[in-house]
């Protein structure tokens, strides 16, 4: 078997002559090259890891600062105000050359001095949000809080330039709020939704519990703040993704969509050797920390800790719970093609393979004609299906010999690329080309993508591409800025393809062959792989997807009625909601903590009195027009304020949430936080972010517009809904439903927005 003899590195038998070993020394000098490899990586991350812990000092700063002590001290002049005549004492005698040693030991220690004071400014400046409450527009003055600190804020922009991890030992902890003030905004977010009494009944409820167990469960997040990074992540990661047992495929991974204005070329090897090639430029960047930091309102770092686990990262099942395993280094990928897996070799001799060479080593995987192994095409639906019967199925299947060599091919890949039999298309008039492509995306098969994976590239046959994502590792923004870097950075500015359509460049070596991994599994095993296939297809079955391109109006039309486009969607999709379930619902809309270290997402409730007055207003005809909008602001104002709550560590769910993981170890039963956490989703929504790379530019690359993502229903009998801004002119809704649920219906609910969304418009005569 090929994949065994590569797996050893030498031979031996006994004989009547003595022990003889034979060597494999092409294998020794590829282990080599990998030990050289994890070296340089080592060392690399090393210095910048230095580089980081001393942000913002410099190794040249340090060597002038040495410079200068030491100069001054040859030249008789004392910088050290008497320091080195008092540190001179402890040498053995006062020469020139322990004098030069003193200034440099001073020099080091006043330079350190000073970095440590300035990160300890920069960790007081980043504990002020005040900035995020200030008005934006024209005529709005910023206070003068928020001036002086933009202000000591400057300097460490423009006098440093601050690498990937320069911030993150300077990002505050999120902070833990105060039990009344959750409880206060939780009464507040569920008003509209609960009459009279169910209201003062839950006032009681969440009373008994402040004044209770409350403040014992308080006491324990406020030391668990004390002692970890964060005191929510590792507990939202572990409980809410990694103990679910329920399949990953639908109910928690997500996707992303190509460029629809632009197809540069429809060679499908051309296009995946690409993409492939710029995810893995966005993979040296992080591990050399070159990648820019993310700067809200380009002064504000966003912790980047996340994008640690981007590539060469797994979800391995388990029991009870699965776990994440992330390698330091992986140079392969694994290619699913036509029904066969293949491990694709990234470098020859060092180097990373150039587009053009990559090309050909997808292309001989488009060509292989072997048979398809008896259980490798639907493989992966062991990743599709629950998670228990993949954890026994792996434990019993896949933990020893040929098989165990080949899932680890998988596993230990940077990513995964499926090469699909299918074209993708879009075409403005006819909407269903569009949602097949979602649904090629989010599910495909239910066999043919690796949902386990941190993410599965996804190449169609006419070259058009997209991605699913995994979600316990990482948010969607990280993956965001990925694929922001694979289709409008790289491949606008750098890469690119001839007339013909193959990649640019002339091969300068001849790439590796592509390995065929190899599966032997007894009929027993074949068994579990259809079982877990027919649980993910009646999944994938159940799933309504619609993707509404919303071309009337876009973020101009937002900017000229002077509303925040996020607030002005949120209330659209207030309204559809009405109008289509005939009542209001807890709506969940996803926003980041990563001002804080470590911090993932906290929720934002949009159903508000404010929004609830406001719908009910636009259905009431008697209500002026000047009153709805009135109204509308209103809502829009409060909404804008949740989102701002959340993004500063004031929000209410994640709070709850870690409250009631702490009863849940104490073993304390709380009426209140059974309920809170109990409360279904129907409308779950979220904004996909674009422009997180300052390389793109839509003035110059305008059919550079993502469609964005989706994911799909977080309740039976609600809708996902996900939406990009993606221009003046345009807005992608990606709506997704069950089938089965007779309250739903996914283009029932996009007509439904795309009313409301012109009733807004008409609201202010535009």
């Amino acid at each position: 078997m090929a994949e065994g003899h590569q797996a050893v590195a030498f031979s031996f038998a006994i004989t009547h002559e003595g022990l003889d070993v034979n060597f494999d020394f092409e294998v020794i000098r590829l282990i080599a090259r990998s030990a050289v490899r994890s070296w340089r990586k080592r060392s690399t991350r090393f210095q910048t890891s230095l580089k980081s812990s001393f942000f913002p000092g410099s190794l040249r700063s340090l060597v002038l600062t040495e410079a200068v002590f030491i100069g001054a001290e040859k030249s008789g002049y004392d910088v050290t105000f008497g320091l080195t005549d008092k540190l001179i004492v402890h040498f053995p005698k006062n020469s020139v050359e322990y004098r030069v040693l003193c200034s440099a030991i001073l020099g080091l220690a006043g330079w350190t001095g000073v970095i440590f004071s300035l990160r300890e400014l920069m960790r007081l400046l980043l504990k002020y949000h005040g900035w995020l409450y200030e008005e934006r527009g024209a005529g709005r003055q910023v206070s003068l809080p928020t001036r002086a600190w933009l202000l000591a804020m400057q300097p460490f922009f423009r006098l440093f330039k601050p690498q990937l991890y320069s911030f993150q030992g300077t990002l505050p902890t999120l902070p833990v709020p105060a039990l009344s003030s959750t409880r206060e905004k939780y009464l507040r977010s569920v008003r509209p939704l609960l009459d009279d009494a169910q209201y003062a009944r839950m006032e009681k409820l969440s009373l008994e519990f402040i004044n209770g167990i409350g403040r014992k469960l308080q006491r324990y997040l406020y030391l668990k703040r004390m002692w970890s990074t964060n005191y929510v992540s590792d507990w939202w990661e572990e409980y809410v993704y990694l103990r679910g047992r329920s399949p990953i495929m639908v109910n928690s991974n997500f996707y992303g969509i190509d460029t629809l204005f632009k197809h540069p070329t429809r060679n499908q090897a051309a296009r995946a050797a690409n993409i492939i090639y710029e995810a893995l430029l966005f993979r040296r960047a992080i591990e050399r920390s070159e990648l820019e930091p993310i700067m809200v309102q380009g002064t504000v770092p966003l912790c980047s800790a996340q994008y640690e686990r981007v590539f060469n990262t797994t979800r391995a099942p388990g029991i009870e719970t699965d776990r994440i395993i992330h390698l330091d280094d992986s140079t392969h990928i694994a290619v699913y093609c036509h029904g066969k897996y293949f491990k694709v070799p990234l470098y020859v001799k060092g180097r990373l393979l150039r587009p053009c060479e990559l090309e050909i080593s997808i292309q001989k995987v488009i060509d292989d004609d072997s048979a398809v192994q008896p259980g490798e095409e639907k493989l992966a639906a062991l990743t599709a299906g629950d998670r228990v019967p993949w954890a026994k199925c792996r434990q019993e299947y896949f933990s020893k010999g040929i098989n165990k060599v080949s899932l680890a091919v998988i596993e230990g890949a940077a990513f995964v690329v499926a090469l699909d039999e299918e074209d993708f298309n879009f075409d403005p008039a006819d909407h269903t080309q569009l949602d097949r492509y979602g649904e090629r995306l989010l599910y495909g098969k239910g066999y043919d993508r690796w949902f386990d994976k941190s993410f599965t590239l996804v190449i169609g046959k006419n070259g058009r591409v997209g991605f699913n994502a995994e979600h316990s590792w990482a948010d969607a923004p990280v993956m965001g800025h990925l694929w922001e870097h694979c289709l409008f950075t790289t491949e606008t500015a750098y890469t690119g393809y001839k007339e013909d359509g193959h990649c640019k460049g002339v091969p300068e070596c001849i790439p590796p062959t592509p390995i065929r991994l190899r599966w032997e599994m007894p009929q027993a095993c074949i068994d579990k792989i259809e079982s877990s296939y027919q649980v993910a297809l009646a999944l994938l079955n159940d799933v309504d997807l619609r993707l509404l391109a919303h071309s009337a109006f876009g973020k101009g039309l937002m900017k000229k009625c002077r509303i925040s486009p996020d607030a002005f969607i949120q209330m659209a999709l207030q309204l559809a909601y009405y109008r289509d379930a005939g009542k209001f619902s807890l709506t969940y809309e996803a926003s980041m903590t990563r001002l804080f270290r470590e911090g993932r997402t906290e929720t934002v409730r949009p159903c508000t009195i404010e929004s609830s007055q406001w719908v009910k207003a636009m259905i009431d005809e008697s209500i002026s027009k000047e009153e709805r909008i009135r109204l509308l602001r209103l809502a829009c104002v409060q909404h804008q304020r949740g989102y701002q709550d959340a993004m500063c560590g004031k929000g209410i769910d994640r709070h709850l949430f870690c409250l009631y993981v702490v009863s849940k170890y104490l073993e304390v039963d709380s009426p209140f936080l059974k309920e809170v956490l109990s409360e279904p989703w129907r409308l779950s929504t979220s904004q996909t972010p674009h422009g997180q790379t300052s390389k793109l530019d839509l003035a110059k690359h305008p059919d550079c517009i993502s469609a964005g993502g989706g994911f799909g229903p977080v309740a039976d009998d609600g809708y996902g809904v996900s939406y990009i801004i993606a221009g003046e002119n345009l807005i992608f809704f990606h709506i997704s439903s069950k089938r089965s649920s007779p309250e739903t219906d996914s283009n029932r609910f996009a007509q439904q927005i795309t009313n409301a969304l012109a009733d807004i418009k008409e609201l202010f005569g535009l």
